[in-house]
């Protein structure tokens, strides 16, 4: 199975934002992400970037780069993402005093998780929480291992 080498997560939460700089410094600053690596252009644009939270990453750059995604992302709305963090609590603090906007304080949910909602400064709902879900079929090291598997 693709991406499953490594220790490498397989699925990338991919956005495209007007000012992908400020994005980065929120993501960063607000929501605790951690640059991998930024790519720009000699103007200065966003080409693509990488930010890490926990064993996961989103990819993101600027809208108008050019290019297929680009255009095939041209028109879409706002995205959804969720990630897992240990202390929603202090997770959700330091969004707050860097200014996110809050959608939802950090709540306990019926289905066990502890979580908030925040929304970008391009309108992308992030979602942070505890609730780690089990992939059947997981690598080692990404949710529970198969009842079958050795």
């Amino acid at each position: 199975m693709a991406g499953t080498d490594g220790g490498r997560p397989s699925i990338y939460p991919t956005l495209l934002y007007a000012d992908a700089k400020a994005a980065i410094r929120q993501l960063t600053e607000a929501f605790g992400f951690s640059e991998a690596s930024v790519y720009e252009s000699e103007d200065g644009t966003v080409m693509h970037a990488e930010l890490v939270q926990g064993n996961g990453a989103v990819m993101l750059g600027s809208k108008g780069r050019g290019g297929v995604f680009d255009g095939a992302m041209k028109d879409a709305g706002p995205a959804g993402v969720y990630v897992v963090v240990d202390d929603v609590d202090a997770h959700h603090q330091r969004a707050v005093d860097h200014g996110a906007e809050i959608l939802m304080p950090p709540t306990d949910q019926d289905y066990g998780s502890r979580d908030y909602l925040a929304r970008d400064t391009e309108g992308n709902i992030w979602s942070f929480g505890t609730y780690a879900p089990e992939i059947r079929g997981c690598p080692r090291g990404y949710g529970a291992e198969p009842a079958d598997r050795p």
